[in-house]
């Protein structure tokens, strides 16, 4: 075995140690909200600011494509295999590039357990605030949606800095001075 197979076989097994944790996190919140509350429940946690709710999303981000569950799945797993074949663009053999792609992979991975075992996405936490008499909120999220987005933000930023490093720096004028 070479060396840049041993790495690469590490990198692998950590990108998935931390997909595994992610995916536990978000089934174990996801059974828990299934046993405590009923479907369309919302448990006030502080008043006017946030609510554990049991909501099903069968769209994507903010309900975007909603009812459309089965091929969203499809998307789900095509994304899992492009992702994975394509992970050596995303620097996976740095910690941060390690930790973005088990973010993204166990995120894709849990949502994708609930659409095929319940038919919809398991949403539980509702930031919101009243206004005027009325509840203004961001869309419902979970744990495997927070690991995405953190995911994904870790790879615009490394993609930022490594971009910004990497741009030439400015020549001083070719001119003479006067």
């Amino acid at each position: 075995m070479t060396l840049d197979n041993s790495i690469g076989q590490t990198s692998n097994r950590r990108i998935a140690l931390i997909a595994s944790v992610v995916v536990l996190l978000d089934q174990i919140t996801k059974f828990l909200v299934l046993r405590l509350l009923r479907y369309a429940e919302e448990n006030v946690v502080i008043d006017g600011f946030f609510k554990f709710v049991h909501w099903g999303n069968t769209g994507a981000a903010w309900s975007f494509f909603r009812g459309n569950n089965g091929a969203l799945a499809v998307v789900a797993l095509a994304a899992l295999v492009i992702l994975f074949m394509t992970r050596h663009h995303f620097d996976s053999n740095t910690c941060s590039g390690r930790i973005a792609l088990g973010l993204i992979f166990g995120g894709i991975i849990g949502n994708l357990i609930d659409r095929l075992r319940v038919g919809h996405v398991i949403d539980f936490l509702y930031f919101y605030v009243n206004s005027g008499g009325k509840e203004i909120g961001f869309p419902a999220f979970n744990v495997a949606d927070s690991a995405i987005c953190t995911g994904v933000t870790l790879i615009l930023l490394a993609t930022w800095r490594t971009e910004r490093n990497v741009r030439p720096q400015t020549e001083p004028s070719q001119h003479p001075s006067p």
